[in-house]
């Protein structure tokens, strides 16, 4: 038994003085082996960090269930950008709002808007609309004060509340505060005829658009995008009675409503990333094959090593090494690259996952699209593992089947 040990002892200390031999091939198999590492868990990172994100951002909104009259179309050179496909917004959204199983029913829509704090420069932001039922958070101030004065009950002839709520990330690039007032309308001349005081500050419709993003009153909104003539919304978000069966309602409002699309929370976050599935796909493409292309690098390395060492292999045979001592070497060798490829890799993932998070913020305007999960870890280990075996079982059988020093030298 102690004979064994020693042998063991010294066939380890053989293959660790060895790597030490040629340094560059060492690390040369160990970045192979991190940037295998790197693609998991980075791979995971995106996967885990868009789903994660994506299913915040709907349940922040605390709605039970979207309506949507079809996709939301470009109109160049139209005011405001956009033709929202859900009509008589208002009027549908309270006779929805008066069944039994209905809580609150809430038009929403979007459009691009000018914006300026000195009438003097303007910029193009996100404007939203809403009648102000609860249907964000406020963070800092109010919400509106009856937010349907000017709609005056589908004959928009009531006068402006002149309020409007933005987003923090706007607030913070315009220096704004909870009682400055901002200009905001659909052309630069409306932007400059109508003034609004800001009386809140509220992420939720950012955070949802992934932009810094203004929040008039649905019927204002509308006034200064044209869109009141047919009172236009992008969506009607529904928040169910308590007690009521989602599918149910969903199912009665289906029938009830055929000319929209009903989608609970998660099927509307399915069909949002639907709508992004080619960006997905080709991310995907990409990270699997930084996987395959890793796992390739790093495999014709591990292998490399015994090709490499055939003159330092053929001296233990001729000095009386077995074929197992020889096979033990090479096991040693790229378990041990392969432990140092993943502990690099392991190392270096949150700080790229940062990067690459920073990177996609910076492109999408969405925070948190990168989350490395622990499983992540656990599964680039398993492909650090997996490859140093590979590598190592083939290196151990190219090894033994020869069975002479001089075979092992030619």
């Amino acid at each position: 038994m102690k004979t064994r040990l020693r042998q063991l002892h010294g066939h380890v200390w053989i293959a660790l003085r060895q790597l030490r031999w040629d340094k560059t091939r060492t690390v040369l198999a160990v970045v192979g082996i991190a940037l295998a590492v790197l693609s998991v868990t980075l791979l995971a990172g995106v996967g885990t960090g868009v789903t994660e994100t994506g299913n915040e951002l709907i349940n922040e909104a605390d709605r039970d269930l979207w309506i949507t009259g079809g996709p939301i179309e470009l109109a160049p050179g139209s005011v405001g950008g956009f033709q929202n496909p859900v009509p008589n917004a208002h009027t549908t959204a309270t006779e929805i709002e008066q069944r039994e199983d209905v809580r609150t029913a809430v038009p929403l829509a979007f459009q691009v808007v000018y914006v300026s704090t000195d009438d003097d420069e303007f910029e193009t932001i996100v404007g939203s609309g809403t009648t102000g039922v609860g249907s964000f958070r406020i963070t800092t101030g109010r919400g509106f004060n009856s937010p349907t004065t000017h709609y005056a009950n589908g004959t928009y002839s009531g006068n402006f509340t002149h309020q409007a709520i933005i987003s923090p990330d706007l607030a913070d690039q315009q220096n704004l505060s909870v009682g400055d007032t901002i200009r905001v309308g659909g052309t630069i001349a409306s932007a400059r005829a109508n003034e609004f005081e800001i009386v809140g500050i509220s992420s939720t419709f950012s955070n949802f658009l992934g932009t810094p993003t203004v929040t008039l009153p649905l019927s204002e909104l509308q006034t200064l995008t044209g869109n009141a003539y047919d009172d236009s919304a992008t969506l009607i978000t529904i928040r169910t009675a308590d007690g009521a069966d989602r599918e149910a309602v969903k199912a009665d409002l289906a029938e009830a409503y055929p000319e929209y699309t009903f989608r609970t929370n998660q099927e509307q976050f399915v069909e949002i990333l639907q709508q992004q599935a080619v960006i997905l796909a080709a991310g995907t493409s990409l990270v699997i094959l930084g996987v395959v292309a890793g796992g390739v690098l790093a495999l014709n390395l591990l292998l490399s090593l015994v090709y490499i060492q055939r003159a330092p292999f053929s001296m233990l045979r001729a000095t009386g090494a077995t074929q197992r001592g020889i096979a033990t070497i090479a096991i040693v060798q790229t378990v041990s690259i392969a432990l140092g490829g993943y502990l690099l890799g392991a190392l270096l993932t949150p700080l790229l996952a940062a990067g690459i998070d920073q990177i996609a913020f910076s492109v999408t305007g969405f925070k948190g699209l990168v989350q490395v999960p622990r499983v992540a870890y656990l599964a680039g280990g398993g492909v650090a593992v997996g490859f140093a075996l590979i590598g190592g079982l083939l290196g151990v059988w190219r090894v033994t089947r020869v069975t002479s020093a001089r075979g092992l030298i030619e």
